[in-house]
């Protein structure tokens, strides 16, 4: 297989962006695939209670995904920026560098999330009757932390390297494998959320490892010499100041979804496998605006390295564009025919769960613009190397979900639980405007004349 980079410091923004973007968001929903999969098989073959079970982790399942995905794309930042500039040799170290953080790092979150995993879900209100089968799912999801940040880093770095497709056929492959062994262990052997959870770890890890026997093999500029391990001090501190306000960031939204999961938990298993069920719809259709982030990172980051402030503009106006003119067709899609999905699902109390699906996705249908500006500059302004200041849009969106999810609880109001998430995207949205604003005609400037991000 031939090695593709992409130079994404010339040509149309909106061709680059738009070629760029379309191979993440296939690999994004194929990615969503690996829950999707568990979901639909758990549901179908295992029951309802099964279903809510895996749903009830879902907002632990985003503090992991989310925390791996922002550091990874965090530490990667630098790669793209030293790219763009033509700098191969300080390229290779900033490599080095993000996979030893990602090693050390990943080691400590699995034994956190393995030790503390138990009283977390009595804290979040897990009902009694899927407690069990929940703890099991998610213990084992926790014990491959490190299967999906090997896949992730690499999938990361490739992309900085302006590579978005190769990740994708890495993940489409492991998609399918999940599907089977998900199969395999839950109707032949019987293995219930735990069988879901083993299938999703290997399949994270199959991926992971292509994408290495990938780079080994067809990236030349990837290949690493004995020096490039030991990369500078003012790198790693560099990586760690926009890696970790990142991981943070998808960490302190992850903790607001929390406050929406214990209020959902409250009114009971049937409406968490419904909420479940809608959020896996919802999840597919939005990885659109995930792609177009991870697309404005790369784009930014690298037109950064080449010291190029108004082609940054014009990326930022021609990724706007194309998330509006998403969301409008997104918006008809989830308002119409969406709750039809529910299907995919539940073979029990369909008509219950789908009248409670379509509540959700209309509540959420409406405010898809919102989202993708989220998406598309908390990532952007991140890919400039600043990484406190998206991180502020984050307790924006917890102080969004979290004041509603209080309220919907205190009321015991399904409706208030599907507004949570609304709510954040506004706020966040509005803040980061601002930020844009400041960045781009205050931010750069003052960086190009020799100043340092956030300082």
């Amino acid at each position: 297989m031939k090695a593709v980079q992409q130079d994404m410091t010339s040509g149309s923004p909106m061709k680059i962006i738009l070629s760029f973007t379309l191979p993440i968001f296939l690999g994004n929903v194929f990615q969503q695939f690996y829950n999707m999969a568990d979901a639909v098989i758990v549901g179908k073959f295992v029951g309802t209670g099964a279903l809510a079970a895996v749903g009830s982790t879902g907002t632990i399942m985003f503090l992991i995904y989310g925390f791996v995905v922002g550091m990874t794309a965090g530490f990667t930042v630098l790669t793209a920026q030293k790219f763009g500039a033509g700098d191969m040799e300080t390229m290779r170290k900033t490599v080095a560098g993000a996979a030893i953080l990602s090693l050390i790092i990943g080691i400590i979150l699995t034994a956190a999330f393995m030790i503390f995993m138990r009283p977390w879900l009595v804290l979040m209100n897990t009902p009694e009757d899927i407690f069990n089968d929940a703890y099991s799912y998610i213990m084992i999801i926790s014990a491959g932390i490190l299967a999906q940040m090997l896949y992730n880093l690499l999938a990361s770095i490739l992309r900085a390297l302006g590579n978005s497709r190769v990740p994708l056929y890495f993940l489409i492959l492991s998609a399918l494998l999940n599907v089977v062994l998900d199969l395999v262990l839950i109707i032949v052997f019987h293995m219930g959320t735990a069988g879901a959870a083993v299938a999703t770890v290997i399949s994270q890890g199959v991926s992971g490892l292509l994408c290495l026997v990938y780079i080994v093999k067809a990236v030349p500029v990837l290949r690493m010499k004995r020096e490039d391990w030991h990369p500078a001090g003012a790198l790693l501190k560099t990586q760690l100041r926009i890696g970790v306000p990142m991981a943070l960031q998808y960490s302190i939204t992850a903790i607001g979804t929390m406050m929406v999961q214990s209020a959902l938990n409250i009114l009971g298993s049937t409406l968490v496998a419904a909420f479940t069920a809608a959020s896996k719809i919802e999840q597919v259709v939005t990885q659109a605006y995930v792609a177009m982030g991870t697309t404005m990172a790369t784009y930014g980051a690298q037109n950064m390295g080449a010291g190029d402030i108004s082609r940054i503009r014009k990326g930022f106006r021609s990724c706007t564009i194309l998330g509006v003119i998403y969301s409008v067709a997104a918006t008809a899609l989830v308002m119409t025919v969406g709750k039809y999905m529910t299907y995919l699902f539940v073979s029990e109390d369909v008509a219950l769960i789908m009248d409670s699906v379509d509540i959700y996705l209309k509540c959420v249908g409406i405010f898809f613009v919102p989202l993708a500006v989220v998406n598309i500059y908390r990532n952007g302004i991140q890919g400039l190397g600043y990484g406190l200041l998206p991180m502020m849009a984050g307790v924006a969106e917890l102080a969004g979900r979290g004041i509603v999810a209080v309220i919907a609880a205190g009321q015991r109001s399904y409706t208030g639980v599907c507004l949570a998430s609304p709510a954040a995207w506004v706020l966040a949205g509005a803040l980061l405007l601002g930020m844009y604003y400041y960045v781009v005609n205050i931010g750069l400037k003052k960086i190009f004349r020799g100043g340092s991000p956030e300082s």
